[in-house]
């Protein structure tokens, strides 16, 4: 089933119970939330946000579990500065690292602090910056959230998390990780990596990808590389090409799908210079590993001169290196 289908609507009798947090009701409390008082009187409107100052470090949320983060909404401005520069991460279970820590843009699903409004599996992102993501984030003892301003400027910052608790989750459900990772400029024949080696129980959700070419010649011919348990130094799964592996093709379109796509591009022209931002969700097709995984993707580029033949065209073919960045996602325990 669907994880957004779980529990079923129509299921009345399910034991969970509905919490949210924000400003308004830091704890989530029942009965807790709207008590700040406003010039309009108590309870209305008095906690709607705040300012996030440069340097500093915010608590979103302290959940004891075991429950599920369901769906979070935010807001800020509109500036890469501040969509790039701040930082968001999450704690499951007591753990003293996080298993979530990227750029607040990339964790909602867009690279580069820029996007046009879009809708996937994942995320959707209205036209003023409303930011959404939908993938479902269990725990069992603890789930602890914090925003940090890595930027220079103040940011207001409106949010809500909605959440679930009472979920009876085993002691090794997988969490959802997100690994953020920026390389300017790749190396030349070394592959960048979306999700360096994982051991254990994985399932590779997919990534959030940012490509700034550095080099005026088209430059998505890379092919996805994906390393499953006893695979060395060939996958088990290996794309054709970079626009390939997000579900588009002969250059990267302006088209955000359920699964794949692409939810900015700089230029008119896709298949020459210009930032991107796109992206791939393995939903419907799972890539899941026993022991041990790894996600790679080449900077492969073309250069066109009339081929005729495949032997021409392959000759066309040149490494090169960009402006690489991802936000990858996946689940392990």
């Amino acid at each position: 089933m669907p994880f957004s289908l779980y529990p079923p609507p129509f299921d009345l009798r399910t034991r969970l119970r509905t919490r949210s947090i924000s400003f308004e009701n830091p704890t989530g409390a029942p009965g807790a939330g709207g008590q700040a008082a406003s010039p309009l009187g108590p309870g209305r409107k008095g906690s709607a946000v705040r300012l996030i100052y440069p340097g500093e470090t915010m608590q979103l949320a302290d959940i004891e579990g075991p429950g599920t983060l369901r769906h979070i909404w935010a807001t800020t401005h509109a500036k890469p500065e501040i969509l790039r520069g701040c930082v968001i991460r999450f704690y499951w279970d007591d753990q003293p690292h996080p298993s979530i820590e990227a750029p607040l843009g990339d964790f909602f699903g867009f690279a580069h602090g820029r996007t046009n409004p879009f809708q996937s599996y994942a995320h959707s992102v209205g036209e003023a910056l409303g930011m959404n993501i939908w993938l479902p984030m269990p725990f069992v003892r603890r789930a602890r959230v914090e925003i940090t301003n890595e930027a220079t400027i103040r940011m207001p910052f409106f949010y809500q998390i909605d959440y679930t608790v009472g979920d009876e989750h085993e002691a090794d459900v997988g969490r959802l990780h997100v690994l953020f990772r920026r390389e300017n400029p790749t190396t030349p024949k070394q592959d960048f990596e979306l999700l360096p080696l994982r051991e254990g129980r994985i399932r590779y959700l997919g990534s959030v990808i940012g490509v700034r070419p550095l080099d005026p010649r088209w430059w998505g011919e890379g092919e996805i590389k994906i390393f499953l348990d006893d695979d060395t130094t060939h996958p088990t799964i290996c794309g054709t090409g970079t626009e390939d592996y997000v579900g588009l093709s002969w250059g990267i379109q302006p088209n955000a799908f359920a699964y794949n796509g692409a939810s900015w591009r700089e230029n008119d022209d896709s298949t020459t210079t210009g930032r991107v931002s796109i992206y791939r969700w393995h939903v419907l097709d799972p890539i899941v590993c026993e022991r041990r995984m790894r996600v790679t993707i080449q900077q492969i580029g073309h250069s066109p001169a009339g081929a005729k033949s495949i032997e021409e065209y392959m000759a066309e073919l040149f490494d090169r290196a960009d402006d690489w960045s991802c936000a990858t996602f996946w689940y392990e325990a």
